[in-house]
């Protein structure tokens, strides 16, 4: 059942409203993306955010966090993340310190002292516990599952059951249920399909690369340091380098890497030379720095 809007995002009355508090904190949203985290709000529904790295997918979820001013709550996947690390765990050095300091105390009484050792205080709250107990009716969490298709096939059928009903259940404890669902970023670069059930629980959108202008005005908005002509000339290679076959496809990310690094070299405009020292900055595999050092002219040839 959707849950009203009571927190912070009531100011938030429309996606253009929304677009322009994520724009105050240095993230330009696009009509769409603005109009999907909207109803994401509104709903309370779990955003799924798909695209390349580097796009804003994470960073949205951080800005957000901080136009609602509460707790951002990030979830990391990777292979292997299994379900007591997403969850809770015991803190079992804790736990038999405990039980070494009764024994010496001359405890005697092992139901008590069953008891005592599964209190919540030797209970380590993984990011799916913290989200659910953080939030609030008046102030939620934003929890970021952050490039969940990183995950096996079973962490993702357990992440749909949580979200599902936002309960938790620990069987020392009982039941934890959130006074209201987080606010849920779910973000995938595609390395591999997320299955139909959990983008069915989600609003979806697919965030592409920003087009020349608006790339341009990111990296304004980010770098106000950087001279215009030197803005207009790195994202006009980062659109090049777009179409290129590379192994890693530089993002927003890495455009803004760049600028900055450009700008910490004093740099006013882009060329060839300073281009070929701060390739780094832009292209994170040496396939991809070899081929596009041979043919840097073309690369910035009508920047």
């Amino acid at each position: 059942m959707p849950h009203p809007t009571t927190f912070p995002a009531s100011d938030l009355t429309s996606p253009a409203a929304l677009s322009e508090a994520l724009n105050r904190h240095a993230y330009l949203a696009d009509e769409g993306l603005a109009t999907a985290c909207f109803l994401s709000l509104r709903m309370s529904r779990p955003l799924f955010l798909e695209g390349e790295a580097g796009v804003g997918k994470t960073e949205l979820a951080k800005t957000l966090a901080t136009v609602l001013d509460v707790p951002l709550i990030r979830l990391q996947c990777y292979e292997g993340l299994d379900a007591a690390q997403a969850l809770y765990d015991w803190d079992f050095p804790r736990q038999l310190l405990h039980l070494r300091a009764a024994e010496a105390a001359g405890v005697t009484d092992v139901q008590r002292l069953e008891s005592e050792l599964y209190d919540r205080r030797f209970l380590v709250a993984r990011p799916l516990l913290r989200a659910l107990e953080t939030s609030s009716a008046e102030r939620p969490s934003v929890l970021l599952v952050d490039e969940i298709d990183r995950a096996d096939d079973e962490f993702e059928a357990f992440l749909l059951e949580v979200l599902s009903d936002f309960t938790i259940s620990i069987p020392e404890l009982g039941t934890v249920r959130a006074e209201r669902p987080p606010v849920v970023i779910v973000t995938s670069n595609r390395t591999r399909e997320v299955h139909d059930a959990l983008k069915r629980r989600c609003l979806y959108h697919w965030l592409e690369h920003p087009g020349f202008d608006r790339e341009v005005a990111i990296i304004r908005r980010r770098l106000p340091e950087a001279s215009e002509r030197l803005v207009r000339q790195v994202a006009g290679a980062a659109a090049r380098l777009r179409g290129l076959d590379l192994l890693k496809t530089p993002g927003v990310a890495e455009s803004l890497d760049w600028t900055e690094a450009l700008v910490a070299l004093g740099a006013r405009e882009l060329d060839p030379d300073i281009a070929a020292g701060t390739l780094g900055a832009v292209l994170k595999y040496r396939e991809d720095t070899e081929r596009v050092a041979k043919g840097l002219d073309a690369l910035l040839d009508g920047s």
